[in-house]
């Protein structure tokens, strides 16, 4: 399995106004690797929060869940690529074509930019979501069963990895092999409260599940201090691993 030391592992969703955002990536520069930055802050202040959090040395996941037709999506990925972003997310439900489109963006950018290229991970199905939420939309498949047929479609068109629950992270590594990226939201310390997540998982179990990375927002950023709550997820981690 890749060999992934703990703080780069985790994942901190940075999902908040600018001033709010700035404080957090200040008391946690030094201690986490990777931020997120979600729909809530990048609509807001745009590409330049990329960059901010970049010019801080952190590595950022760029999560707006692309879905649109391949022309879009294509333009969409190299803009985010360019901007810094080190990670983004695209529907796997979106069809090959437009998974296609997303990876040629990113492979545009790097080469524009002669650095690497950012790499792209593919929503399955939304942890929010449960087998009922599932049916409201049309799919009555078991979630299981939903998430590896688009993982499959993602893997085929040159996505590196996917995002699911902690629940299917062992089918997935088992499904895309060892090297695929499998990002784990739903993550919540034992104690935590769960927020609008409906499958879950303690960071320990979701690495052991087969996890690469997992994304951890209010657990760490809402608590009284947010690196210590982060520094106990890594010193979780690198007892679970020892």
């Amino acid at each position: 399995m890749l060999d992934i030391e703990a703080r780069e592992r985790i994942i901190v969703a940075i999902d908040c106004g600018r001033e709010e955002a700035l404080d957090l990536a200040g008391s946690l520069r030094g201690h986490a690797s990777w931020l997120k930055v979600g729909m809530t802050l990048y609509y807001a202040e745009g590409p330049s929060i990329v960059r901010e959090f970049k010019d801080r040395g952190f590595k950022v996941f760029l999560d707006l869940k692309f879905h649109d037709i391949p022309h879009q999506v294509r333009g969409a990925a190299r803009s985010a690529a360019l901007a810094g972003a080190d990670l983004l997310s695209v529907h796997g439900c979106g069809g090959a074509a437009m998974l296609a489109a997303a990876r040629n963006g990113v492979d545009e950018a790097s080469q524009t930019s002669g650095l690497e290229r950012a790499r792209l991970v593919a929503i399955t199905v939304l942890t929010s979501m449960d087998q009922a939420a599932l049916a409201q939309v049309g799919v009555e498949d078991p979630v299981a069963e939903q998430a590896a047929r688009l993982a499959l479609l993602a893997s085929s068109n040159g996505i590196d990895g996917i995002v699911c629950s902690p629940q299917e992270a062992r089918s997935m590594r088992e499904l895309l092999g060892e090297d695929a990226l499998i990002v784990t939201p739903g993550v919540r310390p034992a104690g935590a409260e769960l927020g609008d997540q409906s499958r879950v998982a303690t960071p320990a179990a979701a690495i052991d599940a087969g996890a690469s990375h997992l994304v951890i927002g209010r657990p760490i950023t809402s608590a009284s201090d947010s690196v210590a709550a982060y520094e106990a997820i890594v010193a979780e981690l690198t007892a679970a691993q020892s």
